[in-house]
């Protein structure tokens, strides 16, 4: 696996940047909830040079909320085809196929595994995504999934240490 080439983290929202879960008030008000191991983890890809987007297929304002929040500047929702808005985007960013990482969790997630160059699956994904990922994460998604993959990326980029080595010395007043 070649986290070290990554130059695009591409996820799915709900089942990866949250635990797949809709809290639906008696008024239709819809929450969800995102980890904030998850939000450290996407502002340390940010700052660091790995560029994150989301693709979801559900529609709403939530997550485009949250992408704002943490300074997501490619946040597609509404998507019926993935796939499509991958390439689409790998095609804006100029990066080709080894460059991207994809992390899904449902089988609309399949189709994008095919033009990504590491596909990545959280844990409690479905057995057919699982299948055909190249890493499963340790976590489920929404608990710390996307932090462990963005550290994997930083680590082979050799990028960790000096991250870390800031930390101890002052902070850095991340989004989370």
């Amino acid at each position: 696996m070649n986290f070290d080439k990554i130059k695009l983290l591409v996820l799915d929202a709900d089942g990866v940047l949250t635990d797949g879960k809709l809290y639906i008030g008696a008024n239709g008000e819809i929450a969800k909830c995102f980890s904030v191991l998850d939000g450290m983890g996407i502002s340390l890809a940010l700052r660091n040079g790995i560029d994150v987007a989301i693709i979801t297929g559900r529609s709403g304002d939530i997550v485009k909320y949250r992408a704002n929040e943490l300074g997501i500047k490619h946040c597609y929702i509404g998507i019926k085809d993935k796939k499509e808005q991958l390439q689409k985007l790998m095609n804006t960013l100029n990066v080709g196929q080894d460059e991207v990482a994809y992390m899904g969790d449902d089988l609309n997630d399949l189709p994008s595994f095919a033009i990504a160059g590491l596909k990545m699956a959280v844990k409690n994904a479905v057995a057919e995504v699982l299948q055909n990922a190249d890493y499963v994460t340790a976590n489920n998604g929404g608990c710390g999934a996307v932090r462990e993959v963005v550290e994997k990326i930083l680590i082979a980029q050799k990028k960790w240490d000096k991250i870390v080595t800031e930390y101890l010395q002052q902070g850095q007043g991340d989004k989370q």
